[in-house]
């Protein structure tokens, strides 16, 4: 059954998941709206960059206005801070949209021990900056990022939504679970549909350059030490990034309905690696070795993490995911063919 076109607003579209989703849905057909404030946590030319595929130039993009795409008809951007409260009840107000997908965050667990504030104030107040724009304005449906952080180190894996999640050992982790807490309830209030999505350790290409996958990666092709956290003795739920778009593009879809229409899913490959593996299939991959430096746990790090995908699967059926040996051949080619073009741009 083909479905209709939606009118979508994607925020954090300059990001490693709101790029990709935001390209999907346009060569799906839909009409989307992306915003970003692309800030400076990481590389902000790698945002740029991202943005540049979707046919929206650096020079183009001014603060507050809308650029439109010269490669999507059907995509404009718009350079915005959640925090700018008129900003972004204006843009929601204006745009009529079907679903607003919030996937602006302050990311990393390990820069919100030194950075709290930014995390206060871009995933608690930059997120009820939306969610109150998006009950006042009537949108169709709210679907958010929350995090498989939110499920600390007390829970058994896989871990499942039904597992308690009052024990987060990092402020972000926190973040994210004040903002299912607060999707929740406007939701009960005020009957706006909403799905939150736990991610679980997504790489890919166009990836965050300060995830493990980005960073060793790149540690291993520039000959540099690779720091190996708890002595590598980790374990994590890498999913391909296409996975997991696949996956959020059916839950944008169909929203939850009922007397409280909300709800939590895990999206995870639900197959962890043991860390030492996955740098091995880098090396693999690469054709080169790594140079590791095992270092201790980190502030605010999980032994394991493993996605419990039943709830999911009940609703839209089991997927194929992408294995790891085959997500990072493909990550390789495009880090290899992106690095070059970087290179070639400052020369």
């Amino acid at each position: 059954m083909e479905l209709e076109m939606k009118n979508i607003l994607v925020t954090g579209a300059a990001g490693f998941i709101g790029y990709s989703l935001t390209k999907q849905l346009l060569l799906r057909g839909d009409v989307v709206t992306g915003l970003d404030n692309i800030n400076s946590y990481y590389d902000v030319e790698l945002k740029y960059a991202r943005l540049k595929e979707l046919g929206i130039e650096r020079n183009a993009i001014c603060e507050g206005a809308v650029t439109q795409s010269k490669r999507y008809p059907a995509f404009r951007f718009a350079k915005i801070d959640l925090q700018q409260k008129e900003a972004v009840d204006r843009l929601i107000a204006e745009g009529h949209f079907d679903v607003v997908c919030n996937l602006a965050a302050q990311a990393g667990v390990r820069y919100s021990i030194d950075h709290p504030f930014e995390y206060i104030n871009s995933n608690i107040v930059g997120f009820m900056d939306v969610l109150e724009a998006c009950r006042q304005y009537n949108v169709g449906h709210f679907v958010y990022a929350s995090s498989s952080s939110v499920y600390g180190n007390d829970n058994e894996v896989p871990y499942s939504e039904k597992d308690e999640v009052d024990h987060p050992v990092s402020l972000y982790a926190a973040t994210k679970k004040s903002d299912e807490l607060l999707a929740y309830s406007y939701s009960r209030l005020y009957g706006l549909p909403a799905t939150g999505v736990r991610f679980f350790t997504v790489y890919g290409p166009w990836g965050r350059p300060d995830m493990a996958p980005y960073l060793f990666m790149n540690a291993v092709l520039s000959d540099k030490p690779i720091r190996v956290f708890n002595h590598g003795n980790l374990e994590r739920d890498f999913t391909y990034v296409d996975d997991v778009i696949a996956c959020l593009m059916q839950l944008i879809d169909a929203p939850v309905k009922g007397e409280v229409p909300h709800e939590i899913y895990n999206i995870g490959n639900s197959s962890p690696v043991k860390l030492m593996d996955f740098i091995e299939t880098i090396e693999r991959t690469a054709g080169k070795k790594a140079i590791k430096e095992f270092v201790g746990m980190q502030p605010g790090d999980v032994l394991r993490t493993c996605a419990d995908m039943t709830r999911f699967n009940k609703r839209f059926g089991q997927r194929e995911f992408v294995s790891v040996d085959s997500g990072i051949e493909k990550m390789y080619r495009w880090f290899v063919q992106y690095h070059k073009l970087a290179v070639m741009q400052e020369e």
